[in-house]
């Protein structure tokens, strides 16, 4: 075990949802790789305090708890939904909470999904440039999915799974000892 944490947020608020699928599944090949403890949220998993928080004092127990998992994980995995191009509306609320100094140089895997190729640059024109005003490191491989990747909500596509696997090897660049102690054990 290398004693990093991930966590994955998925900015859905539906279930069974393609977005947190997506997210899980990242999350899950980047915990076997590199031995990190890992946890995914969604939307749902902060509750109805979100949408009444003016102020991140605002959230209620459950949602502050799931906050503070973001901002301590050593990495994060975050994954949006695509409506009309961009992410949702309560998912950029839950990022507006975070003080811009507490994702300050942490390596982000952004991923998201849509229901066509229409929504394909959304990672590049939204979540880069917004994970980018916080200092975050977004890992140069960006992963998006369209519901031809999926079946049964699980990630079904060879050329996804690849691309998965490219920016979970971007991680190494982060995690040196986590990557060599996996190496050695191989």
């Amino acid at each position: 075990m290398s004693g990093f944490k991930l966590v994955g947020i998925a900015g859905s608020f539906n279930r069974p949802s393609k977005t947190l699928a997506l997210v899980r599944h990242v999350a899950d090949r980047a915990s076997f790789r590199y031995g990190f403890t890992s946890k995914t949220y969604d939307l749902h998993d902060l509750g109805p305090s979100l949408g009444h928080a003016l102020w991140r004092k605002d959230l209620d127990e459950q949602a502050g708890r799931v906050v503070d998992e973001i901002v301590r994980a050593d990495a994060l995995i975050i994954g949006s939904p695509t409506y009309k191009g961009s992410y949702p509306g309560l998912f950029k609320h839950l990022i507006d909470l975070i003080d811009p100094q507490e994702l300050r140089g942490k390596p982000i895997i952004i991923t998201a999904t849509g229901g066509g190729d229409r929504h394909a640059l959304m990672v590049e024109h939204q979540l880069r440039p917004l994970f980018g005003f916080f200092m975050a490191h977004t890992l140069p491989t960006a992963v998006y999915a369209s519901d031809r990747d999926f079946a049964n909500y699980a990630v079904s596509s060879e050329a996804l799974s690849n691309r998965i696997s490219e920016v979970i090897g971007e991680l190494a660049a982060f995690f040196p000892e986590a990557s060599t102690a996996i190496a050695a054990a191989e």
